[in-house]
């Protein structure tokens, strides 16, 4: 498992990520857009973290990426005991799933499987 910081812009994404390109010189690896062409998701590497960033409106959470589906769940179930469900996991056009959950100490989580290459 690996855990990355996850920002959530309020509709200023796009210019975040410019900022940040121009600055730090990092590099955008990802940029999914929904039907309104907001930032649904984004990877930024910076030096060698990444960063993932969005459009939505809250302020951080932390992205805990997991090998597979079965984790996910498994990861899911455990942080939303005695937590809050904020989105069910789902799959989505970025992860094979993918779900937000607050843990009993309010603590905001974005559980992710990444998609596997299709060959």
């Amino acid at each position: 498992m690996r855990t990355d910081p996850y920002l959530f812009l309020g509709g200023r994404c796009d210019e975040a990520l410019d900022f940040y390109r121009r600055t730090l010189g990092a590099e955008i690896e990802t940029l999914v857009r929904d039907a309104d062409n907001q930032v649904m998701h984004a990877v930024l590497r910076v030096g060698e973290t990444s960063v993932l960033a969005s459009d939505g409106r809250s302020k951080m959470s932390l992205s805990l990426q997991v090998e597979d589906d079965a984790k996910a769940e498994t990861v899911f179930a455990a942080l939303a005991d005695q937590g809050t469900v904020e989105i069910p996991l789902m799959s989505t056009p970025f992860a094979s799933r993918f779900g937000k959950v607050a843990d009993r100490f309010g603590t905001s989580w974005l559980i992710v499987t990444q998609q596997q290459a299709t060959r």
